[in-house]
């Protein structure tokens, strides 16, 4: 059965980046969302056909760790000192300019992805080409991380700082919570031409935990395209 366009284009870059980047004897994070499950599918199919063995492996969210697992993956969803600082992790982007600046948090993971991402030497990002964007936020809602108590406040905070809406993230008719109990509010989509300066200005909001903007951590972008081609670019 054949996939459709970008789920082939998450898959070539997914694969390449396994194939190409990851040792045996390396320590590895996994980052969350759709992108990444194919990494972890990548990664399983390496250690299955070619006895790789990896000296740790950290998950980001408990859906990445069960297909980890699943597929027969040592992981741990800790940040375990024991394998830090990891030699790499590979995660997805919701959207990725030309200066490796990101949009993530889509799969409601994002705090958990920077702090692996923060505790890795290398960190890559693999997408299908729709994710590089000229500037971010057009396309994809800003995801921002906050605590559940006073959220409302919060985002009426949030909404003056952006000059835009800002939602209550809900799946399937309830409040959306984070793997650490928190709540995410989607800004409505917006150019942010100055993504390290309004990073910092949501950050300075009471209530806010975190924003998904990664602003100076991506090293390599991973680009698959629907034909198997891929393309890579550095931080520069």
């Amino acid at each position: 059965m054949s996939i459709d366009p970008a789920a082939a284009s998450k898959q070539a870059a997914a694969w390449s980046a396994v194939y190409r980047h990851i040792n045996s004897g390396m320590t590895v994070g996994l980052g969350s969302g759709s992108t990444s499950l194919f990494v972890v599918r990548a990664l399983a199919e390496r250690i299955g056909r070619e006895k790789l063995s990896l000296r740790g492996c950290i998950a980001t969210s408990a859906e990445t760790a069960a297909l980890a697992r699943e597929l027969g993956i040592d992981v741990v969803e800790e940040l375990d000192p024991r394998f830090l600082p990891l030699d790499v992790t590979i995660d997805g982007a919701d959207e990725a300019d030309a200066n490796l600046n990101l949009i993530k948090g889509g799969g409601g993971a994002s705090m958990r992805e920077k702090l692996v991402a923060l505790a890795s030497n290398k960190r890559i990002i693999v997408v299908h080409k729709a994710k590089r964007v000229a500037t971010l936020g057009l396309t994809f809602p800003l995801p921002i991380v906050v605590i559940p108590y006073g959220w409302r406040e919060t985002a009426k905070r949030v909404e003056q700082v952006a000059g835009r809406a800002a939602a209550l993230r809900v799946r399937h008719g309830h409040t959306f919570v984070t793997d650490d109990g928190l709540y995410i509010l989607d800004l409505v989509p917006g150019p942010i031409p100055d993504p390290a300066a309004f990073d910092h200005a949501l950050k300075q909001i009471t209530g806010v935990v975190d924003v998904g903007m990664f602003i100076g951590i991506a090293n390599l972008l991973v680009v698959g395209h629907e034909d198997g081609r891929v393309e890579e670019f550095e931080a520069a």
